[in-house]
């Protein structure tokens, strides 16, 4: 039994890599998943049953390349038939455990491979494990036959990764035509990096070519850095009632029984493999943290490009509330029909001529001067807002098709999310008339005082609205500047009478507060429709900090062994 601070922090980065989100489609996305899973794996599979139970059964997993004889190597050390060889191939296939009897109680439980269920009595389906005990091994030993390294079956080789990251001892089969192929070496560098006790055994040898193929793999095994594995050769010879010549495959069966029988033996396995697979946890973390790390840095992107996006739609709507642009056609017309043609004049005439106007208006349907002056502006308002979150709903959509991570997050809703969404023009709507109404209670709210209430009450609080409203978007400074003439009706007229309203001061804040409320309600508007954005990013980008966590519990883990 191992301390539990070792297991403790073992279990605490296997639980924050299990967690690391990878959940944006960056170019090595994929390569940190299939890491973050292998150390998953072998955390739950190896490394916390062997920490927690020193003394276990040795488990060999004998492995190899599609046909190289696995499954007849393991009958003939059993001299007996516990595991069926692959006829058709591909076949997705369990691996069969088998161990001496009084073992049984070791491997039927979920201490070592948790995730494959136990059969016994038969063959185990897809995802499970067959346990067979045969009285042919000794105590201390159990051999896993696990599926092909190379299967073109993608379940057939994860699982056999797995099993070899779970294994204390690998024994690994291939044969004199396959020996250089380039998957098995794969594995047996993985083994290399990993420190993995192994034996490697070479099948079907013609006799003639012993020497010559075992010198020249033991020679690829010393220069790949696995000098010290143990190589066993079987000539290629008929077999015998389906087994291997018992002199081909005594060498290794009496290694693999030296080992079980020697404790001393044994356990120097376990702690070579342990050893190994606790360090090889540093590098095989940090890809895992680059991985979180590039995650961060393609959802900044992403962010920033939105945020550009926005911000330049919120320029442009600022640039064109300020630069006199809204001020043409339609509103244009009805500044003129307000001002030019003297009909707000006239309401300086009493209160009477006001009530007659409005009486008018009511009777015949249509609406005042200053009314049709406020609805031709909420019209140019609200297709400027408009245009310009539909241009930066687009700009959007194109930064993130070039950006790490933007296709995916789009795939299906690049039309969707291309444009402004549904309810804005709706919400923009109703955010101009309330920035229309707030702008009437502001000068209403002015000309509370005494000075000025009766004044104000003579034309009209509308006409004084209409007049703060062109002014907001006659001219950048409000009132304080240059003026601008339009159409000979200009904001100088409505200055005038204002201020002899309200005084200069206070006409100046009046425009100021107005175009503050406005610009706040447009940024409100491209905020929601930014975050849009921002909830499909924040469903797959990592949480602050994941990286540092990732790096925080590798150190710990160092610290505990």
């Amino acid at each position: 039994m191992t301390s539990p601070p070792l297991t403790d922090a073992l279990q605490a980065l296997r639980d924050e890599v299990a967690a690391a989100p990878l959940g944006l489609a960056t170019p090595g996305r994929d390569a940190a998943a299939r890491t973050a899973a292998e150390v998953v794996h072998q955390v739950d599979d190896y490394l916390l049953p062997r920490l927690r139970d020193l003394d276990a059964p040795l488990l060999a997993v004998v492995g190899g390349s599609t046909g190289a004889g696995k499954s007849t190597l393991v009958n003939s050390l059993l001299r007996a038939h516990v595991t069926a060889p692959g006829v058709l191939r591909p076949t997705t296939r369990a691996p069969v455990l088998v161990c001496a009897p009084e073992d049984r109680a070791a491997f039927a439980g979920d201490r070592v491979l948790p995730g494959l269920a136990r059969t016994t009595g038969g063959v185990a389906g897809p995802g499970g494990l067959q346990l067979v005990t045969h009285e042919g091994l000794p105590a201390g030993l159990a051999l896993v036959d696990a599926p092909d390294v190379d299967s073109v079956v993608e379940a057939n080789r994860d699982l056999a990764g797995q099993l070899l990251a779970a294994a204390d001892l690998w024994v690994f089969v291939t044969t004199a035509a396959r020996y250089a192929d380039a998957v098995p070496w794969d594995l047996l560098r993985t083994a290399q990096e990993r420190g993995t006790a192994l034996a490697v055994v070479l099948d079907r040898v013609p006799t003639e070519a012993v020497a010559e193929v075992a010198g020249d793999l033991a020679g690829m095994l010393a220069r790949g850095g696995l000098g010290a594995a143990r190589l066993f050769v079987v000539e290629e010879r008929p077999l015998t009632d389906g087994f291997l010549p018992e002199d081909q495959v005594g060498p290794l069966r009496a290694w693999l029984h030296g080992l079980a029988a020697d404790a001393e033996q044994r356990a120097a396995v376990v702690r070579q493999t342990l050893a190994g697979a606790l360090a090889s946890l540093d590098e095989r973390v940090a890809d895992v943290e680059a991985g979180v790390v590039e995650q961060a840095t393609a959802a900044e992107a992403l962010e920033t490009a939105a945020d550009a996006s926005y911000a330049r739609a919120r320029a442009a709507v600022d640039e064109g509330v300020g630069n006199g642009s809204l001020l043409r056609g339609e509103v244009l017309s009805r500044w003129q029909e307000f001002v030019g043609t003297g009909e707000w004049m006239r309401s300086l005439q009493g209160s009477v001529g006001r009530v007659r106007d409005r009486l008018t208006a009511s009777l015949t349907g249509r609406p005042t001067p200053a009314d049709s002056l406020q609805g031709a502006l909420e019209s140019g308002v609200e297709l400027l807002l408009r245009a310009e979150a539909d241009a930066a709903a687009e700009r959007t959509v194109t930064s993130w098709r070039t950006l790490p991570g933007g296709p995916a997050l789009l795939a299906g809703r690049a039309a969707e999310l291309e444009g402004v969404s549904p309810g804005f023009t709706g919400a923009a709507a109703d955010a101009v008339r309330d920035w229309q109404g707030a702008v009437l209670e502001l000068v209403r709210a002015e000309g509370a005082g005494k000075r000025s209430r009766a004044r104000l009450l003579s034309w009209g609080v509308n006409g004084a609205g209409a007049v703060v409203m062109v002014a907001v978007f006659a001219s950048t400074a409000g009132l304080s500047g240059a003026e601008v003439a339009i159409a000979g009706g200009t904001t100088a007229l409505g200055q005038r009478v204002l201020e002899a309203v309200f005084g200069d001061a206070a006409v100046r804040e009046l425009a100021a507060r107005a175009r503050a409320d406005l610009d706040a309600r447009a940024d409100a508007l491209l905020r929601d429709e930014q975050a849009r954005f921002a909830e499909l990013l924040a469903g797959a980008a990592p949480a602050p900090g994941a990286a540092g966590r990732l790096h925080t519990a590798v150190a710990a883990l160092a610290a505990a062994r």
